[in-house]
């Protein structure tokens, strides 16, 4: 279940169980994510919505950084990671903190074993980047189909526009499906979106209430790099 291909011929899953055990691109922050708390801010301020006492769907979760802080809100979470050793920090951290938190081994690139229209928040960042174009859709049509009417959901995803290294790596480093490039030192494939075919993919499931260009830089091998994202805050 849990053998996610990529476009190298491996398997994301394994990629990711590697980068966990011995990271290079995730974080060891154990604090929710900065994005994640000004989606969360939007909600209450923007959009009048009471964001403890619901259900939520965290896609990725890998070390439960947004899922414990979402947890100790008094949230009902779900969290689907497909590498064990980051699931398993997740649950001890939980652990630690005396919460019940819903964690899952799992791909979010297969039909999630959810109610239908029984979520009321869904979180994926920089999570579905690494799916193939399959999973992708199958990714899609899960998040509408759980997602109940009026729910809203957020979304952090590469960002191809106007990023040098991004131009490079599709050149130099390309994978086999559209916009997607290879970082072969770790075998991680991942897709990088415009801005057209972000709103095009999204907008066919989600109404978009706010779609901002974000910039960050990760430090990999020892080198900075600039990455850029989306960051879309959606609803049903």
């Amino acid at each position: 279940m849990f053998t996610r291909t990529n476009n190298l011929g491996g398997h994301q899953g394994d990629v990711w169980e590697r980068e966990y055990r011995n990271p290079l691109l995730v974080t060891k922050n154990d604090g929710p994510q900065a994005d994640t708390l000004r989606f969360l801010k939007f909600l209450k301020k923007d959009q009048k919505y009471i964001v403890e006492g619901r259900t939520i769907l965290d896609l990725g979760c890998g070390t439960g950084r947004n899922a414990n802080y979402l947890a100790e809100k008094g949230n009902s979470i779900i969290g689907i990671e497909i590498s064990k050793t980051a699931l398993d920090i997740a649950k001890s951290r939980a652990k630690e903190s005396d919460l019940e938190v819903g964690y899952r081994l799992g791909d979010i690139g297969q039909p999630i074993e959810i109610k239908d229209e029984s979520v009321d928040i869904i979180l994926d960042v920089t999570s579905s980047n690494s799916l193939n174009e399959a999973g992708r859709e199958v990714y899609m049509n899960e998040c509408n189909r759980v997602l109940k009417k009026d729910g809203y959901m957020f979304v952090r995803a590469l960002c191809k526009d106007g990023n040098k290294n991004v131009k490079n790596l599709l050149k130099d480093s390309p994978g086999k499906e559209y916009d997607t490039y290879i970082i072969k030192e770790i075998g991680l494939a991942e897709r990088v979106f415009s801005k057209e075919d972000f709103i095009k993919m999204y907008g066919k499931y989600f109404k978009i209430l706010n779609l901002e260009k974000k910039t960050s830089y990760t430090t990999f091998n020892d080198r900075v790099y600039k990455r850029d994202y989306w960051l879309a805050y959606l609803q049903k």
